[in-house]
């Protein structure tokens, strides 16, 4: 029972990802059946069982999704370009859709976007990949390394996670006038509180880029620091790099205890090593750090 069941969760895994690799392609139900090796006569309602969105919703929102990150923190396309490659013959069904779900049009979103509306669109489509992409970690996907120092250069976000998305477009418009793109320029974040504190304003975390030149800071606030070097514990996380935060509770549940090994005094970091929407969402990486004595 439990192999046909692991069986079956994987052949909805392989859509999922056939999604995520073909958004810009005639994802009919046909070919997603196909994929799934069941008849298209009771695949859409397996779908829909399994996930709690039907194929069409669930493709939507995953087009939406790719066209909301463009518009935030890309400026290569225009908004027309964004729309038809998120399925719209024409850019005004694509504002129409884009209005209704996040009650801002494209343009006024790519300009100041309201990101609470956007996780409260998002929370079905977040829901229904989770069901399958729960990574269970073993020891050995955990590695020590001796990690060198690094300098940085570090926005500092303080308050509640529901604006982190602003401070990240802000952080990515910077790093870009500065000419530190992140094929050259590594990526950190440095998280200085858990991920949803008691109270959302006590949340705290730095968005960080390596970086050994002199800092201009160009009107926003940011500040020179360094990752400090030494043995850390690095786990990969592939996918769902969103939110780490069950990779780091089995750092701190499982692995450090049964280790040894004792946590050294500076948070737990990550290194993001490829990004959504540049890769498809299921390929993104990230390293988590965990520093040790």
């Amino acid at each position: 029972m439990k192999a046909a069941l692991q069986d079956y969760h994987a052949r909805m895994q392989r859509v999922l990802d056939h999604i995520d690799r073909h958004l810009d392609d005639d994802l009919d139900l046909d070919a997603l059946s196909s994929v799934a090796a069941y008849s298209k006569y009771h695949f859409h309602r397996q779908f829909t069982a399994t996930f709690g969105l039907s194929v069409h919703r669930y493709i939507q929102l995953a087009r939406m999704k790719r066209a909301s990150y463009r518009l935030a923190y890309g400026d290569a396309q225009s908004v027309t370009d964004i729309a038809m490659d998120a399925g719209y013959d024409a850019p005004d069904a694509f504002a129409r859709a884009f209005r209704q779900r996040f009650g801002q049009s494209p343009s006024s979103f790519r300009n100041s976007p309201d990101w609470e509306p956007w996780l409260a669109a998002f929370g079905p489509f977040d829901n229904a990949r989770s069901k399958l992409m729960q990574k269970t970690f073993t020891t050995d996907d955990v590695t020590i390394r001796d990690v060198p120092p690094t300098l940085v250069a570090i926005m500092e976000h303080r308050g509640d996670p529901a604006t982190l998305g602003a401070s990240i477009q802000r952080f990515i418009a910077w790093r870009k006038a500065a000419g530190l793109h992140p094929k050259t320029s590594p990526t950190f974040n440095v998280w200085r509180s858990e991920r949803r504190p008691a109270s959302p304003a006590d949340y705290s975390v730095d968005l960080c880029v390596g970086t050994d030149q002199p800092i201009e800071a160009n009107g926003e606030q940011i500040k020179a620091g360094e990752i400090p070097g030494g043995r850390c514990a690095v786990l990969r996380v592939v996918g769902n790099t969103d939110n780490l935060e069950p990779a780091a509770l089995y750092l701190y549940r499982e692995w450090l205890p049964a280790s040894g090994e004792e946590a050294r005094d500076f948070p737990i970091y990550c290194q993001r090593l490829s990004f959504f929407p540049e890769v498809p969402e299921h390929e993104a990486v990230a390293e988590l750090f965990l520093p040790l004595k």
